[in-house]
């Protein structure tokens, strides 16, 4: 009998043309995502061919946003947040704001509205967590402090992000689109608005953390895995569309709360990977749904708009993040490491763009203007991240241009002219302090040996100040920061961050001003640890290797203690 089997015909032409056009973009070297969007290209109705169903992409795109969001909140955590938060809060609330009103300039020479302005700058000033990740994993720099402040800049982006998604329907009205409550004035509708996304939270804080964590835990405790991969897609899916049912509040607000709330359980882990299939899937289709709508012919058409929009998001966004890191006193490589993570936009600006063209806030072209600047500025994402390490080598050539980029005046920078001068011979100056540090040091201080911290993270240095311990901040590539931290008449300088970025300058300095200096360098490469080696670098330890020393030496002692236990036969 004959049915119809669009939905099938749909997700299998996304899916088989995202894997396709996914693996081309890899061979190129560019993120998937960027393979994902020409695959919707391809499908969609502005190119010709077949033409996938766009009200059940559209529908498939929704599902795709749940799982997004609940996928960021899976992963949000506010303690990491919390330690890049003098940085990471203000830098990334004034990027939004110069961002957006670049943006809304942008409209207003093309004589769009003040609303259309506002979500095309909004849309332009969020960057891409997606994208961002995968940039700092390849580089092995996610765990460094500069990856911590990109990701807390980030985190921050996303949250301002859902707080507009919610109110946007609720200003629409007033900003020349559809929407709002008539009769009522902005303050009711604003004042409604935000009784519901509150309720929604104290709700989702108070039996929603307790509810669905004990959930988790019955369903892992039958031991089945398909049960517990249900529960937790169950629980994306479920709390989303109910927030909106319920409490009036978006999908993607829901779907962020419940990856919070699942968070609680020290499930979340395993939550975190049995969904990862399933969410990559969906990620996909959405991705694809969002090319269908992309027309290529914009490029030809508007082809000077499209260049401002790129030049917004990869020079404008770039210059003003840049400037923000610095006048917050961190040092350059941070300020161009940061600069970096924001120059492309993605996964957040289509959702705002999806919202303003659904609420009659932006025009069409706009939403194609969105696209073309996120396919281009993902693309050159890779490139940009490159530009790092020579740009930042040309500006410290350049030693007029460098001291206009110093800190001026920063009592951070420096020891405080109280540090015991005693401590300061035959000290261990220790670069990071992560998790690595933090234990290196607190065996040194057991052992009553005396240390210096150098560390890039501003307030990790006032906690240690605090505590006694003489720390300086900035980055230990720069010789101004080991020469602070009295390199010259230390007996070991070790470098316990996982940022190799500038292990061989800090090396060079250190051996520069003190010949005899012992060096201990930790790194996650094998190749990187060889390259040290070769240059000589001193003591490299690999974690992996250490690891699995450690795990071995306890395994033949506990077979030693077992053979010495074990009775003998007379």
């Amino acid at each position: 009998m004959p049915h119809d089997v669009s939905l099938i015909t749909t997700i299998a032409a996304a899916l088989g043309l995202g894997l396709i056009f996914g693996m081309l973009a890899i061979r190129l070297k560019l993120p998937a995502l960027v393979g994902y969007l020409a695959a919707g290209i391809v499908i969609g109705p502005a190119t010709p061919g077949f033409v996938a169903d766009i009200e059940l992409s559209a529908q498939l795109a929704e599902i795709g946003v749940m799982l997004l969001m609940f996928g960021v909140g899976l992963h949000f955590s506010v303690d990491d947040l919390l330690q890049v938060r003098r940085i990471a809060l203000p830098g990334a609330i004034l990027q939004i704001v110069v961002a957006t009103a670049m943006g809304v300039g942008l409209a207003h020479l093309w004589g769009w509205s003040l609303g259309a302005g506002l979500v095309f700058g909004l849309a332009l000033s969020v960057a891409s967590t997606v994208v961002l990740l995968r940039a700092l994993e390849d580089r092995g720099i996610l765990d460094s402090i500069n990856g911590q402040i990109a990701v807390g800049w980030l985190v921050v982006e996303d949250l301002v992000t859902v707080l507009v998604l919610v109110l946007l329907p609720a200003l629409s009205g007033w900003l020349g689109g559809s929407g709002g409550q008539e009769g009522s004035t902005l303050w009711t509708t604003l004042a409604l608005t935000l009784g519901q996304v509150i309720a929604f939270v104290v709700f989702m804080l108070v039996v929603g953390r307790k509810l669905f964590p004990w959930l988790l835990w019955r369903v892992a405790r039958t031991g089945s895995r398909e049960l517990f991969t249900l529960c937790v897609i169950a629980a994306a899916v479920g709390i989303a569309y109910g927030s909106s049912k319920i409490f009036g509040v978006s999908f993607a607000l829901g779907a962020f709360f419940a990856g919070m709330v699942l968070r609680e359980s020290e499930l979340s882990h395993r939550a975190a990977e049995e969904s990862l299939p399933l969410r990559d899937a969906f990620s996909v289709l959405f991705f694809v749904s969002v090319g269908m709508l992309f027309d290529p012919l914009v490029l030809v058409q508007y082809p000077l708009q499209v260049l401002a929009v790129v030049a917004v998001i990869v020079v404008g966004k770039s210059i003003a993040a840049f400037v923000l890191v610095l006048m917050l006193r961190y040092p350059l490589n941070t300020a161009l490491t940061v600069s970096a993570s924001l120059a492309q936009i993605g996964e957040f600006s289509f959702i705002l763009a999806g919202l303003g063209m659904s609420l009659g806030l932006l025009p069409k072209e706009a939403q194609s203007f969105i696209l073309a600047g996120a396919i281009i500025s993902i693309a050159l994402n890779p490139a940009v991240f490159k530009l790092i390490e020579p740009l930042q080598n040309w500006i410290r050539a350049k030693s007029d241009l460098a001291r206009k980029f110093e800190r001026p005046d920063d009592p951070l920078a420096e020891l405080p002219m109280t540090t015991d001068q005693n401590k300061l011979t035959g000290q261990v100056v220790l670069v990071g302090y992560g998790r690595v540090g933090r234990r290196i040091a607190d065996d040194l201080v057991a052992r009553g040996v005396h240390f210096v911290v150098a560390d890039q993270n501003r307030e990790r240095v006032e906690q240690l100040r605090k505590q006694g311990i003489p720390a300086v901040a900035g980055d230990a590539a720069e010789p101004a920061v080991l020469i602070q931290a009295h390199i010259a008449r230390a007996s070991i300088l070790v470098v316990a961050t996982p940022d190799t970025f500038g292990v061989r300058a800090m090396i060079e300095t250190a051996r520069a001003l003190n010949p005899t200096i012992q060096t201990v360098v930790r790194t996650h490469s094998e190749s990187e640890a060889a390259l040290l080696r070769h240059e000589k670098a001193g003591k490299v330890f690999i974690g992996e290797h250490e690891l699995a020393t450690s795990m071995t030496h306890y395994i033949l002692d506990s077979l030693e203690q077992q053979e010495h236990a074990a009775p003998h036969p007379h």
